[in-house]
């Protein structure tokens, strides 16, 4: 990182998520959620975090991070989605929470990172509007347990996910198909979040942000239909999640497909918000969709890039792109900008193309900054191999490396590479 200055208080931090770490998913009262259903047994131990939290906690101190991002598991504090919380639950958040803060770590917590209980799924899930409601209470109850010790709070990370992968093409959980039926999911996602913005407020809560995935969509030709694929699917990854709680509005495009009474809502879904997170990974191609196809565009790989393991484009430039385009388009709408995720899966100890990735990626973040993008912070996902949810452990995206059989936590040398990047 030679010859690159990052603003005063710049936060570096590295991101986890419950479901993904974890494991003890019967342990202590937790409830089963959408992803015990949809992967029965897979994370039954996953990095057995629930029991080696402090193991872990000591990995965050040697790395030297000022902030580490985890999520809450709403099956371990609600098992059933409602009702009394479980005090094992609360208990062994405290546990954590206390160790980050006597260790000078802010916790960085996420509400919800996509394990809804059992319960509520068979209820509808996110195609009931009342989820929103149920979700609020839960963000309540973390509220008024934790605003003394979070420093910053993120309700819902990547509600396109679930929408897309987990309600329109079946890949995560709970594996519905509906294409663009599934898109009052992000409504009623969008509604929670609002609804546990005002209500993490209530509780005594502050610094209150989101965690969206962006990606830079890119046609694959000088085509206009490939431009107005490439628009339609910007739309739908894009700016349905962002629109919504920065203009309070949604893309004409998604319009159609959202529940009746939709703009009622917009009032509590865009709540002014102290920051917004930007997990970015690849950008995506685009194309006019071919016959039979039922949706607006194509999916088509980008082309001409080196890929991780994960067969993800390498595009450092394209980050750039999406700090600056995000600036351009909400102006002083936009909150102070995080990177609350970025990362990539490559194999081995000796991981000189992680090395190789986080610093290009970097580079592209210090340039947006320059370019007068107000970025603050920068998370590295992750920092243990982890569940990879459908590619289950095979990606291996941490700082550190973890042996499944013995649970042996092995620093990378990209660990050692961000602690002198973290300490400089």
């Amino acid at each position: 990182m030679e010859n690159l200055a990052f603003p005063p208080g710049f936060l570096w931090g590295v991101s986890t998520s419950a479901f993904q770490i974890e494991g003890a998913t019967s342990a202590d009262g937790r409830g089963p959620s959408v992803w015990d259903t949809f992967a029965p047994g897979q994370a039954d131990v996953a990095c057995d975090h629930y029991h080696r939290w402090p193991e872990d906690v000591a990995l965050l101190t040697e790395l030297g991070v000022g902030a580490y991002r985890f999520s809450f598991a709403w099956p371990r504090i609600q098992p059933t989605g409602s009702g009394a919380p479980n005090p094992k639950g609360l208990a062994f958040y405290d546990r954590l929470v206390d160790a980050l803060c006597e260790a000078g770590i802010a916790p960085v917590a996420t509400v919800y990172h996509w394990d809804t209980p059992q319960p509520i799924e068979d209820a509808g899930g996110w195609l009931n509007r009342d989820t929103a409601y149920r979700f609020a209470e839960y963000a309540s109850v973390l509220g008024e347990r934790f605003a003394d010790r979070v420093r910053m709070w993120i309700p819902l990370n990547e509600p396109m996910v679930t929408t897309v992968f987990g309600y329109a093409i079946g890949e995560y959980a709970p594996g519905r198909t509906l294409l663009l039926d599934a898109l009052p999911t992000a409504h009623h996602q969008h509604l929670a979040h609002g609804l546990a913005v005002q209500a993490l407020r209530a509780a005594g809560a502050s610094n209150i942000g989101t965690a969206n995935h962006h990606c830079p969509v890119w046609p694959t030709s000088n085509a206009s239909a490939d431009h107005d694929a490439a628009r339609w699917l910007d739309a739908l990854l894009n700016r349905t999640f962002s629109d919504p709680v920065l203009l309070g509005t949604y893309p004409a495009e998604i319009v159609p497909y959202l529940p009746a009474g939709h703009a009622d809502d917009l009032v509590n879904i865009a709540q002014p918000l102290d920051f917004y997170g930007v997990n970015y990974y690849e950008p995506h191609g685009a194309a006019a969709p071919g016959e039979g196809n039922p949706l607006p565009f194509e999916l088509r790989p980008i082309e001409g890039f080196s890929r991780t393991t994960n067969d993800s484009p390498i595009v450092p430039a394209a980050l750039h792109e999406l700090l600056v385009g995000l600036r351009d388009r909400y102006g002083e709408k936009l909150p102070p900008v995080y990177l609350t995720e970025n990362g990539a899966s490559f194999d081995g100890i000796h991981d000189r193309e992680r090395i190789d990735f986080l610093d290009a990626h970097l580079r592209s973040v210090a340039t947006a900054i320059t370019a007068g993008v107000e970025v603050r912070g920068y998370f590295v996902w992750s920092l243990i191999d982890n569940f990879e949810w459908s590619k289950g452990y095979a990606p291996r995206f941490g700082l550190v490396h973890v042996d499944y059989e013995t649970q042996r936590r092995t620093l990378k040398d990209s660990f050692f590479w961000y602690r002198k990047l973290v300490r400089s």
